[in-house]
């Protein structure tokens, strides 16, 4: 029998990116890179792609200045317990575990995340749209590859960052379970989320993707962002010199995703998120993994 508190957990996902759910308000959880990656694993721990520490903003060193903003702060991990700036299906999870717990309800609110706060609205319909912010395009040339094939890629940043290569078929991308070669490797000096994608018709396009620190993931939010606005500049269309928005809409392995980005370059990514299960966590097992 378990002598320490069981901790609460949930699992959710947005496209079937899957997460570990942690509420620990005040910050009192000790969730150390161990402890996340064991919790990740599919076969010894709950299983997710990420994990999602819900804390208060004011309960957060990283996340103190952005209380006035936003109440609650997103500290996302990735599945081998590393840190990551921002995950757009975490967030939207993120919003509808707030809904389902009670902080929050349908409509407009703001999450804290190391890549700023975030604006979220959650519909009647269940779908949750979230301002991503504004994507980077770095200057200079990438390339990406896998086996004996190389693309040329755009960089885009949305937060974290991305190289986007358009395939003639996504079975090119290979088995994804290690990280594509890039170059140079000055362009992304903390790795990089990789997307390859094919056109599937006018403004509809499909990607996979391999997510810095997880490996292929069903679907990855912010690259679905890179990957739209990777697209709308390929095709010639800025939003900003056309005063009007760009939308597209992007499969992913998991489901799919609805982008828009705005004339004055703010980008909304659109989707589900669903809360599938939630129990407690053995709290001497988590004891001993977190050493």
């Amino acid at each position: 029998m378990s002598t320490r508190t069981p901790i609460a957990f949930l699992k959710g996902h947005g496209t079937e990116n899957d997460f570990v759910i942690v509420p620990d308000p005040d910050n009192a959880i000790d969730l150390s890179p161990a402890a996340v990656a064991a919790l990740c694993d599919r076969r010894a721990g709950i299983g997710g792609d990420g994990l999602l520490h819900v804390v208060r903003s004011a309960a957060h060193p990283e996340a103190k200045g952005m209380a006035a903003e936003a109440e609650w702060f997103m500290d996302y991990r990735n599945g081998d317990g590393s840190i990551a700036e921002m995950c757009g299906n975490g967030v939207r999870v993120f919003a509808r575990y707030l809904q389902h717990a009670g902080h929050t309800t349908e409509g407009d609110l703001a999450i804290a995340t190391r890549g700023g706060v975030k604006t979220v609205h959650i519909a009647k319909d269940g779908d949750v749209t979230v301002g991503m912010g504004k994507a980077l395009l770095p200057e200079g040339d990438v390339t990406v590859s896998v086996g004996e094939r190389s693309w040329p890629a755009r960089n885009v940043n949305m937060g974290n960052p991305h190289a986007v290569a358009f395939v003639d078929d996504l079975a090119h991308a290979g088995d994804l379970y290690s990280p594509p070669p890039f170059s140079p490797a000055s362009a992304y000096p903390d790795g990089v989320n990789v997307e390859f994608v094919v056109d599937r018709g006018p403004g509809h396009v499909a990607l996979r993707v391999h997510e810095r620190g997880s490996g292929e993931t069903r679907s990855c939010g912010t690259g679905a962002c890179a990957v739209a606005v990777a697209t709308a500049r390929r095709d010639g269309t800025d939003p900003a010199l056309t005063g009007a928005p760009a939308t597209y809409t992007v499969d992913v392995p998991g489901g799919t995703l609805v982008i828009t980005e705005r004339p004055d370059g703010e980008i909304e990514m659109t989707g589900p998120a669903v809360i599938v299960a939630e129990g407690e966590l053995d709290g001497d097992w988590l004891e001993t993994i977190a050493r």
